[in-house]
């Protein structure tokens, strides 16, 4: 949208994308707050896999953490030049930390999920 010149939109898809994301975050530590660890049942060759993917998902998770809201807030801020410098980092990131989060998730609770009582 940014690329046809639809700054309101694209402002309103970004910040949705972070409040959603935040609300993911929020929700998804309150659950482990209260499950604990799960952990990953399969066995074999995608043990390997999934904790690559993973080990992957976390540290960049962690690292798209303050990308995201350097970027957000140099938007806000309209230093446009300086944003668009680190959001051509930032986003191929959060796409990779979202795509391999589901990928972690649908690993551990549906493919390779423990038995349930």
């Amino acid at each position: 949208m940014i690329r046809r010149r639809r700054i309101r939109a694209h402002r309103a898809c970004m910040l949705s994308a972070f409040f959603v994301s935040t609300a993911f975050l929020v929700s998804y530590v309150t659950y482990h707050i209260r499950v604990g660890n799960v952990l990953f049942q399969g066995q074999g060759w995608i043990r390997p896999v999934y904790f690559t993917l993973l080990i992957s998902h976390v540290t960049l998770a962690i690292v798209i953490l303050p990308l995201a809201i350097i970027t957000l807030s140099r938007a806000l801020r309209e230093q446009f030049d300086r944003h668009r410098r680190i959001a051509r980092w930032t986003l191929p990131l959060w796409i990779y930390v979202s795509v391999t989060g589901v990928i972690v998730y649908v690993m551990l609770y549906h493919l390779y999920a423990p038995p349930r009582a």
